[in-house]
């Protein structure tokens, strides 16, 4: 995608450095405008057409909320997000009520969490215009549109079922996906344990959309950023006139995912008091909106996931054990990608092409010695860092030429970091974070030591970046004898 097809954010802030913060974390995904107050950012909306504004609440002149309370009024479809160092319950509530925010982010942000926000603001701005459209055909008759959320429904099928999710015959997610795919036919809930950046989501999509509910919402919530002053409103919603500043009716997280699947991420970081609530609602069934005079019923199916150990957080009396077994009926673990070595390769070379799409890039695919790196390496962020480094490589190296035209990414390409193997989890797979070496099973005692010094000596080059006086120098050799070992080894890069 060009810079000029990216959704465009506008940063407003009077604080440069925590412009420039805020600048470093999107500017990938999304082409950037900053303003140091609201008479510049005023400007800049009358110019430009913004999908999504992050306001900072305390600025000179004008608070955020008042700001954006303008903006709600002038510019409606632009999303607006407040970021604040203050937790003033009466600020926020104001807010979503009179400025029709989408998110208040609490100082200091996470970066992680803060792309994820704006991605999804972005993805909600242009589902609304999806929606106007879909309003407008809704005159031309209801048949075409019919026709068309069925077409919609079969493309997100496609698209999100278990067949996403990559893994070679013989891998631990074979036996996931395939307990998961009988668990998605039945109205049970799932907990889904894993590491950060394993695919929960993906897994909890694809249940989704292989069970009868795949025609309702699929709804997703970081339960970790919801503060506790606004646990009720955000599952129940409110009605108008609730409370000070309540303005609109605001519909809550479960009514929003009615007849559908709400995924409740990171549901082990969650309070006491967050819990007691989400208890309620998944014992009756049913939600009362603050201010609403009886109750509402909702039909719901909740997927949650966790990297924590919930079963001892339930002992230690961190996670409530009654909520705990209401989440519980069906508990699956998504592995690490450090113990699924055999989908490495098929992970790899579909990111390789999602990304070289995104990019404007032709076809490519990697050469023998990258995947081997990549398959050494014990990724400790995951997919999620697996991607990172595909997405780097491909963003910074020229690739070679392949015979059928492809383009081809070598291991030069891949950070520093990746060819050395480090990492906080290498301890874990290479003993004391050295190279992983597998012992020859046959052949002689000079055939099986050939094999091993030639893995050292590829493992040395590679890692070097082929720089043949610093590998010498590592391995004890003269540079004559390291290139005659390499030639004997038949390492000599082409």
């Amino acid at each position: 995608m060009n810079a000029i097809d990216l959704p465009t954010v506008l940063l407003v802030d009077d604080e440069v450095r925590s412009q420039e913060a805020m600048r470093r974390t999107l500017e990938e995904d999304f082409r950037i405008l900053t303003a140091g107050d609201a008479e510049q950012a005023r400007a800049l909306l009358e110019q430009y057409p913004v999908a999504v504004i992050l306001c900072d609440q305390r600025m000179p002149g004008q608070t955020g909320v008042a700001f954006l309370k303008e903006v709600r009024e002038r510019w409606p479809d632009t999303v607006r997000i407040v970021i604040s160092g203050y937790t003033d319950s009466e600020d926020i509530i104001t807010g979503i009520n009179e400025a029709g925010i989408y998110q208040y982010i609490l100082k200091p942000w996470v970066p992680d969490h803060l792309l994820d926000t704006v991605r999804q603001a972005a993805e909600s701005r242009s589902l609304q215009g999806a929606l106007h459209r879909m309003e407008i055909d809704l005159r031309a008759g209801t048949g075409v549109l019919r026709q068309r959320a069925t077409e919609q429904l079969a493309r997100a099928k496609d698209t999100f079922d278990f067949g996403r999710i990559e893994c070679s015959p013989g891998s631990p997610v074979e036996e996931v996906c395939r307990m998961a795919a009988k668990v998605a036919r039945y109205d049970l809930s799932v907990l889904v344990h894993g590491e950060s950046g394993t695919g929960k989501e993906l897994l909890a999509r694809a249940i989704h959309y292989a069970s009868g509910r795949a025609a309702g919402p699929f709804v997703v919530e970081n339960c970790a950023a919801i503060p506790d002053t606004l646990i009720e409103s955000e599952l129940y919603g409110h009605k108008r006139g609730a409370f000070t500043g309540a303005y609109d009716d605001h519909i809550g997280l479960f009514q929003r995912a009615d007849k559908g699947t709400i995924f409740l991420d990171e549901i082990g970081e969650t309070s006491p008091a967050f819990q007691v609530k989400l208890l309620r609602v998944l014992q009756e069934g049913e939600v009362r909106p603050v201010g609403a005079p009886k109750p509402v019923a909702v039909d719901v199916r909740v997927i949650a996931a966790t990297h924590r150990d919930l079963e001892a957080d339930v002992r230690s009396g961190r996670f409530r054990e009654d909520l705990y077994y209401r989440l519980a009926n069906v508990t699956v673990t998504m592995p690490p990608l450090r113990k699924r070595g055999g989908d490495v390769a098929l992970i790899a070379q579909r990111l390789l092409d999602e990304v070289a799409r995104s990019l404007g890039r032709g076809a490519l695919r990697f050469t023998a010695d990258a995947l081997a790196v990549l398959q050494a390496y014990p990724w400790p962020g995951n997919i999620r860092e697996l991607n990172n480094e595909v997405t780097r490589a491909v963003a910074l190296s020229d690739p070679l030429a392949a015979p059928d035209g492809a383009g081809l990414i070598d291991a030069h390409a891949f950070s520093r970091k990746v060819l050395q193997g480090a990492g906080s989890d290498v301890s874990q797979t290479r003993p004391e974070g050295g190279l992983h070496l597998d012992i020859p099973q046959s052949g002689t005692l000079q055939e099986r030591l050939d094999r091993i010094e030639a893995a050292v000596l590829r493992e040395t080059m590679l890692r070097l970046r082929w720089n043949k006086t610093h590998a010498a120098r590592e391995l004890g050799l003269s540079r004559v004898g390291l290139r005659a070992k390499l030639q004997r080894f038949g390492l000599e890069p082409k």
